[in-house]
């Protein structure tokens, strides 16, 4: 007997295709409708995105006004038509919002200044291209004198040996004055051995710098015999600086390198000053009380930025140093300036600062707002540091050292560069902040980018209901623009650094 058998007789059905998981449509139902919650939270957001930036590009882009010459075009017609944004007021105080009051014919310098600071940073940004050292050497050291002379103006009277011994020459007589009065005070105040002993402390510094003193005015009183003091003052200087370069390069051992390194340097900085014309009395002065926007938000951002990494960097290492008068010292110095806000820090640097300093010695109200920047910053890029090293195994120290490597070899080779890896997001939040917060020197009558905004809507020709707004959404726009390009920037390192720890 034959074996059944079965023929079928239709085909099999289709099988329903595999759900999409790639493009846009995957995109959408992989991680947006996925489960109820999501559904909701995404149907909110669009609502949320619909009320929000809908009106802002209509306000901003659909209704805004684009020409005009007074505030009439920014005005409602009779028909009721609604208006947006005014930008021809934004075209018409431009050029306050970025040079400030400076003045007109030399607003070349604060152009120029702005190309050289692009022309190095750039290269510097970008990995692959070689000579950073240089590069590094331009920007952080050549460049903030050129931006000087190019903004504030003015020669080279006095620079060099002649301007060191002069600083040193009021702070002297400053410590001497301050160490006779403490002296005088003890006989008669309860704290009377605390004051004495501060007294005779600030007296013996005073006598130390008097004895660097000594040699420096001898230089100074020689170089002013010279019919053109200015360059024997740059060459006495260059040759000092060589000096220290050529011992601090280790002397005969390093050869001619550090002094060649450094008179070539001075040879550059002649060849600049011959062209802007130093010697004779440079570029006419510019106060920097009629600095102003987007440069002056520049110059306190970038100066603080700056300056307060290597203070923060110091007290990181002071606050985990072994002797105790370094560590106490970087402990009060940090929670001092973290107790305090920048506002009072401000007022203090520009108001009360000049109270201490001597009768014939003045200082500048944007190098003072400066100054107080820089240290304010410094106290906090301290504690962010701090978390970096503490985060590095204690074994990496260990390893250099039974290497035989010295202290600060260890710190600036194995240390630091990891230490600094690890908290390059903390870093990067503290420039970010410190960039918005840069507008409030406008307290201490210095005009930034927000400060230019607001004093130019005191005008009334473009006195219209959009001007407010259009004036806060541009300057927005700017602050935006350089604190995400920063942001995007120290992603793009962190990921570049820890390359390794990727699988």
């Amino acid at each position: 007997m034959s074996a059944p058998f079965f023929v079928r007789q239709d085909m099999v059905p289709e099988r329903p295709a595999p759900v999409k998981t790639t493009g846009f449509v995957g995109f959408l139902r992989t991680r947006l409708f996925n489960t109820p919650t999501n559904i909701v939270i995404t149907i909110l957001g669009v609502l949320l995105l619909w009320f929000t930036i809908g009106p802002a590009l209509k306000f901003l882009l659909v209704d805004a006004v684009w020409t005009g010459k007074d505030r009439d075009a920014c005005l409602a017609d009779k028909v009721g038509r609604t208006v947006g944004a005014c930008w021809p007021f934004v075209s018409a105080k431009f050029s306050q919002f970025i040079y400030g009051f400076y003045p007109e014919p030399q607003r070349w310098r604060v152009n120029l200044t702005f190309l050289l600071a692009a022309v190095l940073l750039i290269p510097m940004l970008i990995p692959r291209l070689p000579g950073k050292g240089v590069n590094a050497g331009l920007f952080f050291i050549a460049f903030p004198v050129v931006a000087f002379f190019l903004l504030h103006g003015g020669g080279l009277k006095g620079f060099g040996v002649s301007w060191t011994a002069g600083i040193l020459s009021g702070f002297n007589g400053s410590l001497g004055a301050g160490g006779e009065k403490l002296i005088e005070l003890s006989a008669s105040s309860a704290i009377g051995p605390l004051l004495l002993l501060l007294g005779k402390i600030l007296v013996l510094l005073s006598t130390v710098i008097s004895w660097v003193l000594w040699p420096l005015t001898w230089l100074r009183d020689a170089i002013q015999s010279f019919g053109r003091p200015v360059w024997a003052d740059l060459v006495a200087t260059a040759a000092i600086v060589s000096a220290l370069m050529f011992w601090l390069g280790g002397g005969a051992r390093a050869g001619l390198r550090p002094a060649i390194t450094s008179l070539v340097v001075f040879a550059c900085t002649g060849i600049v000053i011959a062209i802007m014309g130093l010697d004779r009395g440079g570029l006419p002065v510019v106060d920097t009380r009629l600095w102003g926007g987007l440069l002056v938000t520049l110059v306190v951002s970038v100066t603080g930025i700056v300056a307060s990494m290597p203070v923060g960097i110091a007290l990181a290492l002071g606050r985990r140093s072994t002797i105790p008068l370094i560590r106490v010292f970087s402990v009060a110095f940090i929670e001092f300036w973290r107790g305090v806000p920048l506002i009072t820090v401000l007022f203090f640097a520009t108001y009360m600062l000049p109270l201490f300093l001597p009768g014939n010695f003045t200082v500048d109200g944007l190098v003072r707002a400066l100054i107080g920047i820089a240290l304010f910053a410094g106290a906090y890029q301290a504690e962010v540091i701090r978390g970096g090293l503490a985060a590095l195994p204690r074994g990496q120290a260990e390893a250099a050292s039974a290497l035989g490597l010295s202290f600060w070899k260890t710190t600036g080779l194995i240390v630091l560069p990891q230490a600094l890896r690890h908290v390059i997001p903390g870093l990067v939040n503290s420039f970010i902040a410190l960039f918005k917060d840069t507008s409030l020197v406008s307290i201490v009558a210095l005009f930034d980018l927000l400060g230019q905004l607001q004093a130019s809507f005191s005008d009334p020709n473009w006195s219209t209901p959009t001007t407010l707004f259009t004036g806060f959404a541009f300057t927005g726009l700017i602050y935006f623009a350089f604190c995400f390009g920063m942001s995007r920037y120290s992603l793009f390192v962190e990921n570049r650094l820890n390359a390794h720890r990727r699988n």
